[in-house]
């Protein structure tokens, strides 16, 4: 095992045990400032096209950026954690972030949000590629699949407010009697006439300043990782991409994403133009109450988690989302407003039963796989291009029947998926206890 890197002096000295909660803490803050920056994009959509006139293919092309940036970063941050540790990939992952989000503030141009979602991207690909493998070592790996679905709660929870600080910014700037609510005046001088919306990169610039800032200033453990969860050389991700379990998970998480965000990416442009609802309150609100329904999905199965095998819950999962993204498609505009919030319910647990399953079933190079997991995110980038293409030949309601693909793949994983460490049930715990 490699030393600590000498660029950590805050670090102590010598190892620390694997199990903490106060890195579990930390990882699980992380998450929550990931989500505000990564899903952003779903409520902005119908501002982004009207504002620089945008083609639905065009404007898809933003979250591509962001998410092919973890097809580029995910498996070379993998290896710069090995050199580097947690605490400095962390902090260059957020400094990129900041980059990324202040260029688009002071310059808000099309091709300049290209760039910027990349760099976001980028920064987030290093982020999600430290803390999956520090959240399995510090929680522990028979809690791994209960501690990704709490992470994917606060995940969701951070998704839903991250909607009505738009909304808050695009109600009042430029508004009779918003200069005087906090904030509204310092981000009128900031942002441009009629692009109100900008606002909000100037929000996540700040904020990616205090993460730094916290991350600076806490005392990081050197967590004491086995040889089988650090990031390997490229021989050895090549290994891996000859299993077949690891391509097969990676499409796991590939389709995923793509389900993930081609429902927050077009859910409010769905509702503009099959229903008519204004993006700015229905819209924006729509999407938030689908990432807050993924929070409250996310409590149900950390409960479910205890008592039911998580590939059971994984298929129960996905079936409701099929049904709710049917009703949301083809039903009337209370059904649709309605229908669409609820996929994220379903979706809740996916992400978590399927890195879990994932990692829980090869017997080594946990961090390498985790790189090659990440690098799956690489669907957010192609669904939902992949939608708005079709959506601009055949209409966005038959551009959205990808969905259907998707999810399907991950209802087989709950089928097929045969993991070497089963998620910890309290029935389990029983059996353990009459074995002994």
């Amino acid at each position: 095992m490699n030393d600590p890197s000498p660029s950590t002096p805050s670090a102590p000295s010598a190892p620390v045990s694997r199990r903490s909660l106060g890195i579990v803490a930390l990882v699980m803050l992380t998450f929550f400032v990931i989500s505000l920056l990564t899903n952003i994009v779903g409520p902005l959509v119908p501002d982004i096209i009207k504002s620089f006139d945008l083609s639905l293919t065009l404007v898809a092309l933003l979250p591509f950026a962001f998410f092919i940036a973890y097809g580029v970063m995910s498996i070379p941050s993998g290896m710069l954690l090995e050199r580097w540790r947690e605490k400095p990939v962390m902090i260059g992952a957020f400094a990129l972030a900041f980059a990324g989000a202040l260029l688009f503030a002071t310059l808000p141009r099309y091709p300049t949000a290209i760039v910027s979602l990349f760099l976001i991207g980028a920064g987030m690909a290093a982020l999600q590629v430290a803390i999956n493998p520090l959240l399995r070592a510090s929680g522990g790996e028979e809690h791994y699949a209960f501690n990704s679905v709490l992470a994917q709660l606060v995940f969701g929870g951070a998704s839903f407010l991250s909607p009505f600080i738009y909304s808050y910014f695009v109600r009042n700037i430029g508004r009779p009697g918003g200069e005087g609510k906090p904030l509204i005046g310092l981000a009128s001088r900031l942002v441009p006439a009629g692009l109100p919306w900008v606002s909000v990169y100037w929000v996540f610039a700040a904020l990616v300043v205090v993460m730094i800032a916290v991350l600076a200033f806490v005392r990081f453990p050197v967590v004491v990782r086995s040889e089988d969860e650090r990031a390997g050389a490229w021989a050895v991700h090549r290994a891996l991409f000859k299993d077949r379990t690891v391509i097969l998970f990676f499409l796991g998480i590939f389709a995923y994403v793509g389900t993930e965000q081609g429902i927050a990416n077009w859910l409010s442009q769905f509702l503009v133009t099959y229903h008519g609802y204004d993006p700015q309150t229905v819209g924006a609100a729509k999407v938030a109450a689908f990432w807050g329904l993924m929070t409250i999905g996310g409590l149900h199965g950390l409960f479910l988690l205890k008592f039911v095998d998580s590939r059971r819950i994984l298929v129960g999962f996905t079936g409701t989302a099929i049904l709710f993204l049917t009703l949301g498609l083809f039903g009337p505009a209370k059904v649709a407003a309605l229908a669409f919030p609820l996929v994220g319910f379903s979706a809740a647990v996916m992400w978590p039963i399927i890195f879990s399953l994932a990692l829980n079933s090869v017997a080594s190079h946990h961090g390498s796989f985790s790189g090659i997991l990440c690098t799956g995110v690489i669907g957010g980038a192609l669904v939902p291009l992949l939608i708005g293409r079709l959506g601009d030949a055949f209409g966005l309601r038959q551009g959205l029947f990808v969905l259907y693909l998707t999810l399907g793949y991950i209802l087989s994983i709950g089928l097929w998926a045969r993991p070497l460490i089963a998620n910890k049930t309290v029935k389990l715990r029983k059996a353990a206890k009459e074995a002994s």
